[in-house]
């Protein structure tokens, strides 16, 4: 009798794992900053994995394969910032002119919603007009968007501090990390073990290195449209346009932004906007449709129905960082439930 109430004590009853998915959840919002910090640096070490083996094996110590590597990446980032300040001064300097067709548009906009708001009013039924007007909603005073700014700096300067510290020490470390992660499993499944991490190292790189060269593949394609088309300041707009295409599903529209209002100063039809935003829908779906499945499909197996719930999920929780990396997370997931007994079903789901 005793050793049967031991075993039904140590059952877990539904109301049990909903708890314990709340504690979870709890603890993916409360520590947002410190994950989305781990997770990147854990994206990029493995991104950048490779080439200090290369390194390595050309009897470079790895601790100082690990620093050059690194140096290597900030410099090409340096070089790659320098270009586009350079664009951003131009652009600040003809502001101006781009300021005051953004405010003619503006005032033409807000004399059409006034127009519609007094026919409305007019067409309104007799006992509506005799109400008395209701109040407006007074929007949030500014020191809370301060607030909400300083929350949002705090979140980019903690990951901008941080990753490369931690990418490093990843990168230096790895064989000993490797190691001490297999000494937590039990010897007959560490060959699992190993082969499960096998696959989502081969996964994780191969994600960050196709969205890398699908994100330059369609910059450098609008930067060449842009450029085709006399538009103003091709290569800000073309950079800019090509890594806001590659947001799944919204990229489509948010690659529009940037040429339309460099384009407002300069076109006086409505021919050349469904031209630009039929080009930049057409590569989006060339991008996410076409170059996407062809270099990272083959290693992550998700189907399209788990991809949306896992953007909106983390895209919810964290964000524009949750939307980069809830399809490495979903992967991750999805390899663990292939690798363990009795979660099979959840990792075929998540890949049928």
């Amino acid at each position: 009798m005793q050793m049967e109430e031991v075993k039904i004590s140590s059952r877990s009853n539904p109301s049990q794992r909903i708890i314990a998915l709340g504690i979870v959840f709890a603890f993916l919002y409360v520590a947002s900053s410190i994950l989305m910090t781990l997770l990147l640096a854990v994206l990029v070490a493995y991104f950048l994995d490779p080439a200090v083996g290369v390194l390595e094996r050309n009897h470079i110590p790895r601790a100082l394969g690990a620093l050059l590597v690194l140096l290597a990446v900030s410099a090409i980032f340096v070089g790659l910032g320098y270009l586009v300040v350079v664009r951003a001064e131009q652009f600040a300097t003809d502001w101006p002119r781009y300021s005051a067709v953004l405010r003619h548009a503006t005032t033409a906009f807000d004399r059409q919603i006034s127009t519609v708001e007094r026919q409305v009013e007019a067409i309104a039924p007799l006992a509506e007009k005799g109400r008395a007007p209701t109040r407006a909603i007074e929007p949030p005073p500014i020191r809370e968007w301060l607030f909400a700014g300083v929350g949002s700096l705090y979140s980019i300067l903690l990951v901008a501090t941080f990753v490369p510290f931690l990418v490093f020490f990843m990168l230096a470390a790895k064989r000993r990390i490797w190691n001490a992660t297999m000494v937590l499993f039990p010897d007959e499944h560490r060959d699992r073990v190993k082969e499960a991490l096998d696959k989502v190292s081969s996964m994780l790189r191969s994600f960050v290195a196709g969205n890398c060269l699908v994100a330059l593949i369609l910059a450098l394609s609008s930067w060449a449209f842009f450029l085709a088309i006399h538009l103003d300041y091709p290569f800000l707009t073309g950079g800019v346009s090509g890594v806001l295409n590659l947001v799944p599903y919204l990229g489509a529209i948010l690659a529009w932004i940037p040429p339309f209002l460099i384009g407002m100063a300069q076109w006086s039809t409505i021919g050349p906007y469904f031209g630009v935003a039929a080009v930049l829908t057409l590569l989006h779906i060339v991008g996410l449709n076409i170059l996407m499945p062809a270099i990272v499909g083959r290693r992550v197996h998700l189907n399209g129905l788990a991809v949306t719930i896992a953007f909106l999920f983390w895209g919810w929780l964290w964000g524009a960082i949750g939307l980069i990396l809830a399809i490495p997370i979903t992967a991750t997931i999805k390899v663990i439930c292939d690798y363990t007994e009795g979660w099979e079903p959840f990792g075929h789901w998540l890949g049928a």
